[in-house]
């Protein structure tokens, strides 16, 4: 398809106070518990990165400091790793500062997911746009989730929404999608409910935190009333760009873990750990010795 511009541009929404897993937040940005030893959010960044994203916003607070940190240059540890010939953290923090540009803007309400990507309006232009939620790592061995997702783009030239058929009794949780199935794993979007009641969601198809954007979606967002929850809602305003822009959903291929959830944070923390030559060994063992 012509004219198509390229997916440059990511937005990460990290405003929120991660209630859920309190007390530990309650001094600690919920996007840094660590996975094994890595923060949730550096997983998040890093498949943008692996994705062929450039530029990343985060939409952060003012309790959300630690993040934008994490990103930046730490000299006086650099120092310290060097003078101790710790070349191999040296060069893995450093790596972590360079690995994409990473910009911060502060959320300065509480008033939705759809509200926090309209604090990256200025920051997005008229480009399409990644939106990766931090409350979903996605794993996969082949291609990253989200770069399936810009593939469909490339192809189809509207917006993509990043799905999974979930359990009929968990769609409550999710944006829901009603549409039509137009191949193995891809669906036109005609319709989409915010969190609905399991007897009125249309189908089990659930929206999973990862989203290729067209740059209208700030006309609806600046337009769009509060709905569920009393939020500026995302699904609310991709409902109405559906209407006057052809949209897709494609069933991305990964395991998806929801560590927003203290089961699914535990379920990624354990099977990560399995994947890592230098635990998987010990661990195992130490699992299968456990009195279960």
């Amino acid at each position: 398809m012509a004219n198509i511009k390229r997916v440059r541009k990511a937005v990460i929404p990290a405003a929120g106070w991660g209630t859920r897993f309190l007390p530990a937040t309650k001094s600690m940005p919920k996007e840094m518990l660590p996975i094994v030893d890595t923060p949730t959010i550096q997983y998040i960044v890093e498949e943008a990165v692996n994705s062929g994203i450039e530029q990343i916003c985060l939409i952060t607070s003012h309790t959300k400091k630690a993040i934008e940190d994490h990103f930046d240059r730490t000299l006086e540890l650099e120092a310290l790793l060097e003078k101790g010939g710790k070349t191999e953290y040296l060069n893995q923090i450093k790596a972590i500062a360079d690995m994409v540009e990473v910009v911060a803007v502060r959320q300065k309400e509480a008033k939705g997911l759809g509200h926090a990507v309209l604090c990256a309006k200025s920051f997005v232009g008229d480009e399409p746009f990644a939106v990766l939620l931090g409350d979903d790592v996605v794993y996969n061995d082949g291609t990253p989730c989200l770069k399936q997702l810009i593939d469909v783009y490339n192809e189809k030239g509207g917006s993509v929404l990043g799905v999974q058929t979930v359990p009929h009794e968990n769609i409550c949780k999710y944006g829901c999608v009603d549409g039509e199935k137009l191949g193995d794993r891809l669906y036109s979007v005609k319709d989409m409910i915010e969190k609905p009641k399991p007897e009125e969601a249309p189908t089990d198809v659930g929206v999973l935190g990862r989203y290729v954007i067209t740059p209208e979606i700030f006309e609806k967002l600046e337009t769009t009333k509060p709905g569920a929850g009393g939020e500026i809602q995302l699904t609310d305003a991709l409902k109405a760009l559906a209407k006057e822009q052809a949209m897709y959903a494609y069933d991305f291929v990964g395991r998806r873990y929801d560590v927003g959830d203290r089961l699914g944070f535990l379920e990624a923390t354990v099977e990560y750990a399995l994947r890592r030559e230098d635990l998987s060994g010990q661990f195992k063992s130490y699992l299968k010795g456990l009195e279960l």
